[in-house]
């Protein structure tokens, strides 16, 4: 009897151990979005170009400016579009889950659905600064190894992303991320019907405000391989964002720097 106690006991111990040791995938989610953001008020420069069987057929830079909110941890962002000139100087405002976008011509603000498509295949939601981690609630689905942007093979946790409210831009996420660094390496989109709308391979880290970030995502239709996204950010820096700067009301008077 003695024996059979102990050998319980053991096998207790291993499943609490093998338990202890498994993976908090909330935990690195939250570590994947600290490396596709930065911790303070920043800006960059989000260069977008559409291409369809391999010939480039549209294209906008925007100037995104990001800080997040004390109480949410979410990030709130001032997008302005800089090219084409026929953009020039109109606004996006995401403040919580509201996505704004403000046309200086007819001085109106209307309000956008962060699914509608903003260039190709990167939708509103794309284009503005979002911890994952707070939008969704995360499952590690399995471990496995998976081709990376740059053909390099990367052992990986697939996790299963679910929205915790109905406003955020996908439905659910597949999401694999390194399993030695949390970095994001491939991500599918779904609508929730289950629709694949597309895949996205995250690539070209670089040192970047003290992190190596991504700073290139590959976005791939998903129905045609061949519509393809490419969205960069280039001119990392700190800065402050004026509280002001992400107010609704305050659009028709931003004045870039």
């Amino acid at each position: 009897m003695r024996l059979e106690r102990l050998i319980a006991f053991g096998l207790f111990v291993a499943a609490s151990g093998i338990a202890a040791a498994a993976p908090d995938a909330q935990a690195i989610l939250a570590a994947s979005d600290a490396i596709r953001n930065p911790g303070k008020a920043f800006s960059l420069t989000t260069t977008l170009v559409e291409y369809r069987k391999g010939k480039q057929v549209d294209g906008n830079t925007l100037t995104v400016y990001s800080k997040a909110d004390a109480d949410s941890g979410q990030f709130r962002s001032l997008i302005r579009f800089v090219a084409p000139a026929r953009d020039a100087n109109k606004l996006m405002l995401k403040n919580g889950n509201d996505l704004w976008f403000f046309d200086p011509s007819s001085k109106a603000s209307i309000r956008l659905s962060p699914q509608q498509r903003l260039l190709g295949q990167a939708a509103n939601g794309d284009v503005v600064t979002v911890n994952l981690a707070k939008d969704y609630q995360a499952q590690i689905a399995t471990e496995e190894d998976v081709l990376d942007g740059e053909r390099q093979n990367r052992r990986c946790y697939k996790l299963a992303l679910a929205a915790v409210s109905a406003d955020v831009t996908y439905d659910h996420i597949e999401m694999w991320l390194d399993a030695s660094n949390s970095r994001p390496v491939k991500a599918r989109f779904y609508t929730q019907s289950g629709q694949l709308l597309k895949t996205a391979y995250y690539r070209r880290y670089q040192a970047q405000l003290g992190v190596e970030r991504p700073t290139e995502t590959v976005i791939i239709d998903g129905l045609d391989p061949n519509w393809v996204t490419v969205m960069r950010h280039t001119d990392y820096a700190w800065r402050e964002v004026p509280e002001q700067w992400l107010q609704r009301d305050y659009l028709p008077r931003f004045k870039p720097e």
